[in-house]
């Protein structure tokens, strides 16, 4: 019964990358925790996974926040400087 259930380090990490966007089963799930117990490297992995995703998820929010546009004396500047590099 358990022999189903054991995994290896390479399908946890796959399992724990599908955790983190809410795509595992509930069977992976399982799976993930109890090789989880077992492997404390996969536990660091998922710890770092875990960090990063956070810390893309704030800069991403703070990029959706920032405005990014040229002002209109930027735009003249570039657009005079593509037409010279054309000639």
């Amino acid at each position: 019964m358990f022999r189903n259930l054991k995994i290896t380090c390479d399908q946890a990490t796959t399992i724990c990358d599908k955790n983190q966007y809410r795509e595992a089963s509930t069977k992976d799930k399982i799976r993930l925790c109890l090789h989880l117990i077992v492997c404390r490297i996969c536990v660091k992995y998922s710890k770092q996974n875990t960090t990063l995703s956070n810390l893309y998820k704030g800069h991403s929010q703070y990029c959706k926040d920032v405005k990014h546009c040229l002002t209109t004396k930027e735009k003249e500047d570039l657009k005079a400087l593509l037409e010279k590099n054309k000639e």
